[in-house]
This record gives C-alpha cells, sequence and structure tokens, in this order.
C-alpha cells in the first residue's frame, strides 16, 4: 500500500529550467518514509546520489520534495530516466517509492517488486518557485 504523505508532497526549485523533458524521475536518498537516519547518514547517501547524477551525463535539475503539512523536505532530482530505471535507482538508495513525470502527469512508485504507476495529478500544480539568497 503506498503511504498516504506521497499523494500530498509538492515540489520545490529554486530556478526552471529552460526545458523540462518530455519524462523524468525525481529520485531522493534521504531517509525512506517511516524510518529515521542520522543527518550524517542522509547526508551521505545524498552525497552518493548527487555522484551517481553528475557522472550519468543524464539531464538533471535539483528539485526538493515537501510536504505542506508536516514542512518536512527532502533534496532531490529531476533526472531524464525511464520509469523502470527510475525505479531502480531508487532502489539502490533504499527508497520506498520514486515519482515519475510524463509530460505534466505526476505518478509515484514503488520501487520494489510492487512496482507500478499511481497518478497523483498535474506536476506543474504542485511546482512552487523558491529564489535562492
Amino acid at each position: 500500500m503506498m503511504h498516504p504523505s506521497y499523494f500530498e508532497t509538492r515540489f520545490r526549485v529554486g530556478a526552471l529550467p529552460d526545458t523540462w523533458p518530455e519524462a523524468f524521475a525525481i529520485v531522493t536518498a534521504y531517509a525512506t518514509t517511516g524510518e529515521r537516519w542520522s543527518d550524517a547518514a542522509n547526508a551521505s547517501a545524498n552525497r552518493h546520489l548527487v555522484d551517481r547524477v553528475v557522472r550519468s551525463g543524464l539531464w538533471h535539475w535539483p528539485i526538493t520534495g515537501y510536504s505542506p503539512t508536516t514542512g518536512h523536505a527532502e533534496p532531490g532530482w529531476g533526472i531524464e530516466l525511464d520509469w523502470e530505471s527510475a525505479c531502480d535507482w531508487g532502489g539502490d538508495f533504499l527508497q520506498d517509492a520514486i515519482y515519475f513525470v510524463a509530460g505534466d502527469e505526476l505518478f509515484v512508485s514503488h520501487c520494489d517488486t510492487s512496482r507500478g504507476l499511481i497518478s497523483v495529478g498535474p506536476f506543474r500544480e504542485r511546482l512552487d518557485l523558491t529564489h535562492r539568497d
């Protein structure tokens, strides 16, 4: 069963890219839903994700998923991956789920054998632009 918090998630970006790919995934490396990791463990996992994203040579954009209810936020990346590869990456980083955007439709999927695209709604309606100081 998909955790209800996945359906309320919004996304912050410091700036908009010139263009979005037609399809991309949103992957994070922080403690998976329902778990607590130390700040050091979260930071280490995030560094490994950043390294992998940069080495991949794929289109990528920093994006933070957050809960408007609790304020919990996780830095992550929009990465031009197909859905199956995105689930594999999520599994590599011990994630319960990843988001996938096709056109303007936002989906969520588990990363394990129960993976499957579940519609969440329009992506751009959940996108917030924040300006970095």
